[in-house]
Formats: C-alpha cells, sequence, structure tokens
C-alpha cells in the first residue's frame, strides 16, 4: 500500500464509530478550522483516559499562569524515561503552537496519536518509539484567539497570536529564557533528551509550489559524523517519504528580500532557535514550515505525514542514531576547539530542482509601482543553487573550566537548568585565569525581543591572577554539554549570555573622579611612573585629537593608574587554563 492511500484511507474512516468518538474540529468543520486551547486539552484528556498507552501531565508553568502539558504514548505503558531509554527506545517530540497563528502541527499531533491509538497495527513503528507531544507551547498567544493577524495566511478560519502572554516571540527564547514557557520546555527536553525534535510552524514569504518546507538544523554546525547522518540519512529519507505520501518539499526557502528562483541560502539555526537549541545537546530537529498560501487541509496533511515519517525513520534507523548520539556526546567532552559563530560559505552550494511560479513585476493598484507577483499560471521546474555550508567565523579553545562569581546566580541557574555539572570553590582562593575585556561592541537603537543584543563584540584577554570567594561556581568544561557551556559564556559567540545583555552592568563604570582634584593626583602619577608618561606621549603623538583633549588625556591617566575599576568591561566569567 503506497503511503498516499494510507492517508487518504485514514482520512476516510472518521465514520466510523470509535473514529466518531474522537473526530476533531478540523474533521468537523472540513478541514477549515483549528481547536482552541480547551478543545485541544480536552482531547488529549479524553484519549489518555480512555487509553493506557497514553499519559497527559503538567510540566510546569508558562507565562500565561496556565501549566505546559506533555502527552506521551508509550506502546508498552512504561512511562519513566530512564526506563525507556534503557529499554533501547528511541525518542520523538514534537512542539506544538509556538507560533499559534500556525496550528498546523497542533491539529496533525491530534489526528496522529488518535490514529496510533485506534489502529496501533498500522503503526508498528511505535514498538520501538516514544512519542512525546506538546499540545500547546505558547498558551498565552493560543488564548489570544482572532482571525485577522496572519495578514497572508490561508486558514484556518481563527487562531491564536504569535506572541506570548508577555508578548514574547518564543523562537527566539530558547538560550536567554526570559519566559516561563521556555524554562518549562527546557526542563521537558532534558527530561526526554530527544533523539529527533519536530517543531511545527507556517511560512511567511515568498510563494511556490511546495505545501511543505523543512528547515533543519545546519550540517555543519551540528558537526561531524551526527551532521553527516542529518545530511545524508535522514534528510533523504524524509524528502522520499513526504514525496510518495503525495507532498513534494524542499529546503525552507529562505529568500527574504529576493526571489527564490536565484537560489537562496539555508536558514541559519542560532541557539535562540529551537532547532539551534536541541544541536547543542547532539538532537537533530527540524522546523516543518507549511506554506501560508496552501489550503489549510493541506498544510495539515503534510505536517502529518512529516511527523509519521519521523516516526517510521526512527523505528527504521533506531540503533544507528542512539549510537551516533553517544558517540557525539563522548566526543564532545574532550574536544578541543569550538567554532561559536559562523558565516554562510559563498563560494559553495547544493544544486536544487526548485518548484517555483516565475516573478513578475506589474503595477500596483495602490502605488502605480512596480510590485512583485508571482504568476501560478506559470509553474516552473529549475536547478537553483541552495547554499548550504556554513564555515566558522570564530573559534576558540575550551578552557579547563570556567568560574563565575556567585553573584552572577542568573547564570548559573540557566545552566544547572541545562543539566550542566557546577561546583562550588570550598575557600577564598586566589587562581591564575585568563580574563577578557569587553573593548567595544554594538548596540541596536531598537530593542529586539525585550533585549538590545549587541554586535560587533571585541575582546583584549589578559592573564591575570584573581581573587575569588567561598561560593563562586566553578564550571569544568569536560561534559557532554560542552556546546551549550561555551556557546553561552563565550562572549564572542552568536547567541552569548553576554550578547543578550546578561552582564551589561559591567560596561557601566560605578566611580570616577572629579577632573579639578584628580589633576594633582595625575601629576604626582606621571612624576612617580616613567612607563605610563611614555606611554601618553606616544598617545599624543599618534592621535591629533588627543593632544588637543585636556579631559581625554586626564582620563588616559585614570584608566591606567590604580585607581580605575578593576571590574569596569571585566567580563565576569573567567577561563582557567591550567
Amino acid at each position: 500500500m503506497s503511503l498516499r492511500l494510507l492517508y487518504l484511507l485514514l482520512s476516510l474512516v472518521v465514520s466510523m464509530p470509535a473514529i466518531a468518538q474522537y473526530q476533531t474540529r478540523f474533521e468537523k468543520s472540513g478541514g477549515t478550522q483549528t481547536p482552541t486551547y480547551e478543545e485541544g486539552i480536552a482531547f488529549y484528556k479524553q484519549l489518555a483516559k480512555n487509553f493506557p498507552q497514553i499519559r497527559i501531565t503538567e510540566k510546569g508553568q508558562t507565562d500565561s499562569g496556565k501549566p505546559l502539558h506533555l502527552v506521551v504514548y508509550s506502546r508498552n505503558k512504561t512511562f519513566d524515561i530512564s526506563k525507556l531509554k534503557a529499554q533501547g527506545k528511541a525518542i520523538l517530540l514534537i512542539n506544538n503552537a509556538i507560533h499559534p497563528g500556525e496550528p498546523d502541527g497542533v491539529d496533525a499531533s491530534m489526528l496522529l496519536l488518535r490514529d496510533i491509538a485506534l489502529h496501533p497495527a498500522k503503526f508498528p513503528e511505535l514498538d520501538s518509539v516514544v512519542l512525546a507531544i506538546i499540545p500547546f507551547y505558547n498558551i498565552g498567544g493560543a488564548l489570544n484567539r482572532n482571525s485577522t493577524t496572519r495578514t497572508n495566511q490561508n486558514g484556518p478560519e481563527e487562531y491564536g497570536f504569535r506572541g506570548n502572554a508577555r508578548n514574547f516571540d518564543l523562537n527566539r527564547d530558547f538560550i536567554k529564557n526570559d519566559t516561563r514557557n521556555a524554562r518549562s520546555f527546557a526542563e521537558i527536553f532534558h527530561e526526554l533528551d530527544p533523539d529527533l525534535f519536530a517543531d511545527t510552524h507556517v511560512s511567511n514569504g515568498a510563494d511556490y509550489q511546495y505545501v511543505i518546507t523543512l528547515d533543519y538544523a545546519q550540517k555543519d554546525k551540528l558537526g561531524g559524523s551526527l551532521g553527516n547522518f542529518n545530511d545524508q540519512v535522514f534528510l533523504p529519507y524524509m524528502y522520499k517519504h513526504l514525496k510518495e505520501a503525495g507532498f513534494e518539499a524542499t529546503p525552507y526557502v529562505n529568500a527574504w528580500g529576493q526571489t527564490p528562483d536565484k537560489g537562496f541560502v539555508q536558514f541559519p539555526d542560532w541557539p535562540r532557535y529551537s532547532t539551534g537549541y536541541a544541536a547543542l545537546f547532539h538532537t537533530i530537529g527540524v522546523m516543518t514550515e507549511t506554506h501560508m498560501l496552501k489550503p489549510y487541509d493541506q498544510r495539515v496533511k503534510s505536517t502529518y505525514a512529516y511527523l509519521h515519517g519521523n516516526l517510521k525513520f526512527l523505528a527504521a534507523q533506531r540503533k544507528q542514531l542512539l549510537q551516533l548520539r553517544k558517540e557525539t556526546k563522548e566526543a564532545v567532552k574532550s574536544q578541543e576547539k569550538f567554532a561559536i559563530s559562523w558565516q554562510v560559505n559563498k563560494d559553495k552550494s547544493s544544486q536544487i530542482d526548485f518548484k517555483g511560479y516565475e516573478p513578475e513585476y506589474i503595477p500596483s493598484k495602490i502605488s502605480g509601482q512596480n510590485r512583485l507577483h508571482y504568476n501560478r499560471e506559470k509553474p516552473f521546474t529549475k536547478l537553483i543553487p541552495f547554499y548550504d555550508t556554513y564555515v566558522p567565523l570564530d573559534v576558540v579553545t575550551k578552557p579547563k573550566a570556567y568560574i563565575i562569581p556567585q553573584g552572577w546566580f542568573n547564570v548559573v541557574d540557566l545552566l544547572k537548568l541545562n543539566k550542566v555539572k557546577v561546583e562550588q570553590l570550598e575557600k577564598d582562593t586566589e587562581i591564575e585565569v585568563e580574563s577578557y575585556y569587553i573593548t567595544a561592541y554594538e548596540s541596536p537603537k531598537q530593542p529586539f525581543e525585550g533585549h538590545y543584543w549587541h554586535t560587533g563584540v571585541t575582546l583584549k584577554p589578559q592573564i591575570q591572577k584573581v581573587k575569588f570567594k567561598k561560593g563562586d561556581w566553578y564550571i569544568p568544561v569536560n561534559q557532554w554539554t560542552n556546546r551549550y557551556i561555551i556557546e553561552t559564556l563565550e562572549p564572542k559567540a552568536v547567541d552569548s549570555f553576554f550578547k543578550w545583555n546578561f552582564f551589561d552592568t559591567i560596561l557601566q563604570s560605578k566611580e570616577h573622579f572629579s577632573a579639578y582634584v584628580f589633576e594633582d593626583t595625575a601629576a604626582e602619577l606621571l612624576g612617580k611612573s616613567p612607563d605610563l608618561k611614555k606611554k601618553l606621549d606616544e598617545k599624543k603623538k599618534s592621535d591629533p585629537e588627543f593632544a588637543k583633549n585636556g579631559d581625554a588625556q586626564l582620563n588616559f591617566i585614570y584608566e591606567n593608574s590604580p585607581y580605575a575599576e578593576k571590574e569596569y568591561q571585566r567580563y565576569p566569567v573567567f577561563r582557567v587554563l591550567k
């Protein structure tokens, strides 16, 4: 039986009495509506009540005040994750409604779990795979229901809002953890340690023929054997599966500012995003991106097909994937060098057959100027470049450990949340460390997700002896979580805690001087320190503007004197090198 026929049969059996008891709003509406949050949770609770293989539990709070739910299907009725892993089970985690205006995965997951429960023989893959579903991740957004905010989207009739209860975009919060949602998600993620992760979305942007596209973990950033497995085994399987199911797919069309017929770059899955976060812990992740202009029922069915394909893939490749993840976790413990920022290689591309529509420019009815129009009467298949190779921009050698003074408890709390092993110093100790001084950075004028995300960070490293207190935190860099440790604590890393403003208080001096008083002190300092006087004279010769600025000269002496603040611009995460 072909996959296309299987999905057709599954959609026809709604007339059967058993199915009718579990019909969803999507089915009752003919594929035009999606359930409310309350309806969705009630549906899962009914399944859990009637099928012992299904369990729904509350897993922490969200910003909405309502708890995050996790639904687990375990065919052998074991729900202890450690026991399931000991049995060799693979785990698929599905995250739905991170953007509740994109509810395709909400309906697809409900249909999939219902079909598995009622027709277990049709899903033999669940003998070796555990299915875990977050029904609604952004509960606040799901409760903020409307029919207008997804301006470009073709259904459903009503849906939720992109921002959560505090107006955060949760798919930018996996590293900074501003929300209760993100913290509760981290607890779920680390409890499950999933082998595959699916985050369901709907695209914006260009028009093309595909109902579904895949935005997946970047192979170079995922790295090594796991990256190769993702690129050469997992993705080809999923594309083949989707095509056989009637939903030919392509990589996510990341073509903002241009039309995709010229080629496009793979979306960079930085750690702020769900797939980039999963990659830090050696989990292959994919964001399904159905196309906004395709009918809602087709989008849901394509998402269903993708999720079913994940289950089939895990059943077929479970042993190899589990072994690769185990080896990768072990190897990263002793890995010496880590890339912390990346750039796309524009000199290297893959060639893909892309099914698009001819872009045309026609007069706007609003302005009279030319506007972009995709002509659906002119479909094409064209070989285009897909730039899917990223190369390291910044690389660091890992230290033996990091030390974080205990005052920065917010940072240590996030390390603990993400299963990083931390220790505390048992006594006051002076330790030789490498310190970073922040010498330059740039910040935007407008906030981004509640922060002023820093770019252009430059550092001046310095070896120095620093006095640490009993209780300060010592973070060994010999753990399977090393990528998370380094990519959050190295300030130049693309989504480091420094870039997300966790340490901005060090960027402002707290003490200074009165110029008329410090003048005499500065003169004494120059008289006592020929080296300082030499540095000042050299600065005057090399910088004519400085030579004419008395205040700048006074400040130069201050900054190079014992009176200067030691903590000003010194990054308070210290590297132990030996």
